[in-house]
């Protein structure tokens, strides 16, 4: 993958050299898990395959969390490609946990928080973690709270050497400028896609500042996109539909990093080649009409 199709991290107001460089095209370890985003999967050894070939393939940016499974892709990440290579960043999400009835709850308190951390180490077997982001929010939306007192938390563990960045998930653009004033964000993680489209004006406002932005469920999670355009055009680009969709994103802004999850080796290939597609000026028109009503999901992310 060229430059063109990679993205800093921070740097702005870090000591040099502890920036990072990553492909804008990476890989979402959830679906890694076992149904439900808990357990194992039935296929431990397809999943450590799927992860040394998208690491082979150019990937060098994986998402991840110790609350999937909890524990299991972490786990898995560690047994494909520990000692990871030298450019490979992987970023990790704190403040939900799993319960034994599969449950997922908030999970914020500073010990809590700290845990999560140590158990992100522990199960990546690592000393630092490239990037951590802190989830707010409800399940699927931001909420207007102050996430002051749990960005300090977080603020601190990296002045501990545990974490090298601070990301954020699930926020809205007051929560940003709140969390900028305390601490460098170098990436924001909502849900987003061609047909969700509430983040629009943060995008812009991140792409000024250099920060990341990572749509998570790009493809509409577990409600797939559906649209006879996304087909249409796709069966004109002699592509699929989850590729026009990955390749949309790309096209919408330099600033947006990708992070398709499958656990399929197919549909790996499938998404990475979707770095390759250009939509033309009018395919991207008939893109931005698409409207659509976001659909309740089944679980955190």
């Amino acid at each position: 993958m060229s430059n063109m199709h990679s993205m800093v991290l921070g740097g702005s107001f870090t000591f040099p050299g502890t920036s990072l460089r990553v492909n804008r095209l990476g890989y979402g370890a959830m679906q890694l898990a076992g149904p439900g985003v808990f357990g194992p999967p039935r296929d431990v050894d397809g999943a450590i395959a799927l992860l040394r070939e998208a690491v082979a393939s150019g990937v060098n940016h994986i998402d991840t969390s110790d609350f999937y499974g909890p524990h299991v892709t972490n786990e898995i990440i560690r047994k494909a490609l520990h000692p990871y290579p030298a450019d490979l960043v992987l970023v990790t999400k704190i403040g939900f946990l799993r319960r034994a009835d599969k449950s997922w709850y908030p999970a914020a308190s500073a010990a809590e928080l700290t845990s999560a951390v140590h158990d992100n180490l522990k199960n990546l077997g690592l000393d630092a973690l490239d990037i951590v982001n802190l989830r707010c929010g409800a399940a699927h939306a931001p909420n207007d709270e102050s996430i002051a007192e749990r960005l300090a938390v977080l603020v601190d563990l990296k002045r501990q050497g545990l974490v090298r960045h601070i990301g954020l998930s699930t926020i809205d653009l007051a929560q940003y400028k709140e969390a900028r004033k305390m601490a460098e964000i170098v990436c924001v993680q909502n849900e987003y896609n061609v047909a969700q489209r509430a983040d629009d004006a943060m995008i812009a406002e991140l792409a000024k500042e250099g920060v990341a932005y990572v749509p998570y469920f790009p493809l509409g999670g577990f409600t797939p996109l559906q649209s006879s355009a996304l087909a249409e055009i796709a069966a004109a680009a002699e592509s699929t539909p989850m590729q026009v969709a990955l390749a949309w994103l790309l096209q919408r802004s330099p600033n947006i990093l990708l992070i398709p999850g499958t656990s399929s080796l197919g549909h790996l290939r499938e998404n990475l080649a979707a770095a390759k597609l250009q939509l033309s000026p009018k395919m991207i028109e008939t893109l931005d009409s698409i409207a659509a009503q976001a659909q309740p999901h089944s679980a955190a992310h």
